[in-house]
């Protein structure tokens, strides 16, 4: 849902940028919290993913596709303040590099996919996680259901800001109708990616899962009578501090996957248009639309100029926005990672190297 220059007016926009400035401003200081030498790193992976999964527009109605818009995956994963500079940077390298979503209209997109969904995704999944069993099954689905619901809470907060600054004049009630419907639709397709993507990590490496971090410990055990019961809290040791382990493995895992997606799989997508151009062309919203001001990128419409074979420029555009997503947002999340710890730390850790 990458809406493009000339759908909303300028006062608005430039205000979405400012509240969208505001939300990266926020992401920084709060990713300080979140991120650690391990996870930096995941962090540009997820952004990396992102990008190639969005590459991937999947059937939802009749001549209508959807994709992927991540920000319940990346809160969940890496939690809901580097999520937002996940999505910020995804949507920053598509709209400069790729021409997918409006200049102009970056704050509205960064507000709409990078921070409405996160928000909302993250709060209906910890509330799930906290009435339901702490199992690996209950978090899945409360990743699904946290996926489903911000696909249309997203699309709804592009209505809202359309029935403020739209530049045609469209009932608001038949944009609000057509935008919810389908983007229930697709918020399916998001649901599975998002469960199926979680629930993998959760089988082999839960403990990079932001959202369940402590909560999917295993309770002890005793035998009584031949059948095995929980122990009673009072007889329970604590458990003691889970050994780190490598990252390298996984990391490596998930970026050949990110390239495999976006430069052989994204040749399969849909090629219908997804579901705010269809409501646009519908409802009559892209009467203004405007050239997009990277219209002539060489990566424009992820594909690479001067390569006639469809196949070998729609692939290689999308390896190169993998690699470019990856190179950036782990630099970005490392150099957040450095600033997390504060000048009066140093002299306690340099007690302890001396030890």
């Amino acid at each position: 849902m990458h809406v493009p220059d000339g759908f909303i007016d300028a006062p608005v926009s430039v205000a979405a940028g400012v509240f969208a400035a505001g939300a990266v401003a926020e992401g920084l200081r709060g990713a300080r919290r979140e991120l650690d030498e391990r996870t930096a790193p995941l962090a540009g992976l997820v952004a990396a993913f992102i990008f190639a999964v969005q590459m991937l527009n999947f059937p939802v109605a009749a001549g209508t596709s959807g994709h992927l818009m991540g920000g319940a995956l990346a809160a969940i994963l890496v939690g809901p303040y580097t999520a937002v500079l996940c999505l910020s940077v995804v949507l920053l390298l598509q709209g400069i590099f790729f021409a997918d979503g409006g200049l102009t209209a970056l704050g509205v997109n960064i507000t709409v996919m990078g921070v409405v969904t996160v928000v909302v995704a993250y709060a209906v999944f910890r509330l799930l996680t906290g009435l339901l069993p702490r199992t690996r099954r209950s978090a899945t689905a409360s990743a699904f259901v946290a996926a489903l619901v911000s696909v249309p809470a997203s699309a709804a907060a592009f209505t809202l800001l359309y029935w403020i600054g739209g530049t045609t004049d469209i009932p608001i009630g038949k944009v609000f109708t057509a935008m919810v419907g389908v983007h229930v639709l697709i918020g399916i397709g998001e649901a599975i990616i998002t469960a199926l993507t979680v629930g993998a990590v959760l089988a082999v490496r839960p403990d990079l899962v932001h959202g369940v971090q402590g909560s999917l410990a295993a309770p002890l055990k005793l035998r009584i009578d031949g059948e095995l019961v929980d122990a009673p809290a009072a007889t329970r040791d604590p458990e003691p501090a889970p050994a780190r382990r490598s990252t390298r493995g996984f990391w490596i895992t998930g970026l050949v996957s990110a390239f495999l997606l976006a430069g052989v799989v994204s040749f399969y997508a849909s090629a219908n248009p997804d579901g705010l151009e269809r409501v646009a062309a519908d409802q009559g919203i892209d009467e203004k639309v405007e050239e997009h001001g990277a219209a002539d990128s060489p990566l424009a419409d992820y594909g690479v100029g001067d390569i006639a074979n469809a196949r070998l420029s729609g692939g290689l555009a999308g390896v190169i926005g993998v690699s470019a997503t990856v190179v950036v947002g782990t630099g970005v999340f490392w150099v957040i990672r450095r600033r997390r710890e504060e000048p009066g730390d140093a002299p306690r850790d340099r007690d302890h190297e001396n030890a």
